[in-house]
């Protein structure tokens, strides 16, 4: 994935908290010690909240707990070695973004909202943008307190994507997905993807049936990964206000490695891996190979209303 080397980065859609927030201060995820809330609170928290389930509506997390009650949530580790507030010192144009991770959140995010700007814009309606935080250790959110043993996830109260950038080691080291730029790219565009269903209504289609493999949850989930790859499908030629193009290139590879990330993050893959079995009937995300499918089902036609994922078989 490259970025224009002179395209300007719009530095003030991301908010970097490390450092300045409540830190470890809540303790480990479900209650377990350190920071990533121990192995048993990481299982618990992948097979609950993957890569997108709202919490509250799998059961888990209140506005307590080290889990954010109605997050649309994911689970993860954290870093802490950038102060609050050098985003918009660092990361101002592509060149930026080509040699940072943390740039890249920026770059993506913006990509990522040029998109679903001029869609809205193309159906006569203006986006709200969604703000992302990024953040270590603990944060808090319209949707309650959170470690981060929860990882990435999207708060529909206050319209935000919260991420620890150590999910990203997450991603390879406990997932076995082979990680890079594009994966961490589809991260962010399927929390993005849950900021679209909450403007459009269609996150409430959980609330019917919260766990099984053909469930209202998991056919959130893999619209949000449908939405995900509709941005992938136009992110090399969506265009910022100015008229100028962020992302100039996404290779075979870049998508291969989206398709890997989406895969390793498959509920039969996790429970495979975390208890031994699977157990389609606690599914809450879909299968790998149905995280696959849906992403694709974006990406190669470019077209929303394929992303319907509310009716048929998924």
């Amino acid at each position: 994935m490259q970025f224009d080397d002179d395209a300007q980065l719009d530095s003030s859609q991301v908010t970097d908290e490390r450092g300045s927030g409540p830190g470890g201060g809540f303790g480990g995820g479900f209650g377990m010690p350190g920071g990533r809330g121990g192995l048993l609170g990481l299982i618990v928290t992948v097979i609950a909240a993957l890569i997108g389930v709202p919490l509250a509506l799998s059961g888990g997390g209140s506005s307590s707990s080290s889990t954010p009650s109605n997050a649309v949530s994911a689970t993860n580790g954290g870093n802490s070695s950038v102060a609050t507030g050098t985003l918009a010192g660092k990361c101002r144009t592509g060149a930026d973004a080509n040699a940072s991770d943390d740039c890249r959140v920026v770059a993506v995010v913006n990509s990522v909202q040029d998109y679903w700007s001029g869609f809205f814009s193309r159906s006569g309606q203006k986006y709200p943008r969604a703000q992302t935080v990024i953040y270590s250790g603990a944060t808090r959110t319209g949707c309650g307190d959170a470690t981060s043993a929860v990882g990435p996830f999207y708060c529909p109260a206050d319209r935000t994507v919260y991420l620890d950038l150590g999910f990203w080691q997450d991603l390879r080291t406990k997932f076995g997905a082979r990680g890079g730029p594009f994966a961490q790219a589809y991260v962010i565009a399927h929390e993005y993807g849950h900021h679209i269903q909450n403007l459009t209504g269609s996150i409430g289609n959980a609330q019917g049936s919260t766990q099984g493999a053909n469930s209202g949850s998991v056919r959130v989930e893999l619209q949000a990964d449908c939405y995900a790859g509709l941005w992938a499908h136009y992110a090399t030629t969506t265009k910022d206000a100015s008229g100028r193009t962020l992302i100039k290139d996404l290779t075979r590879q870049d998508i291969a490695d989206g398709l890997d990330a989406a895969s390793a993050v498959g509920d039969d893959r996790i429970q495979k891996e975390f208890q031994g079995r699977v157990t389609p009937e606690t599914w809450t995300h879909g299968s790998a190979a149905q995280r696959q499918k849906w992403f694709l089902t974006g990406y190669q036609t470019g077209d929303f209303k394929a992303c319907d994922t509310f009716s048929g078989g998924i």
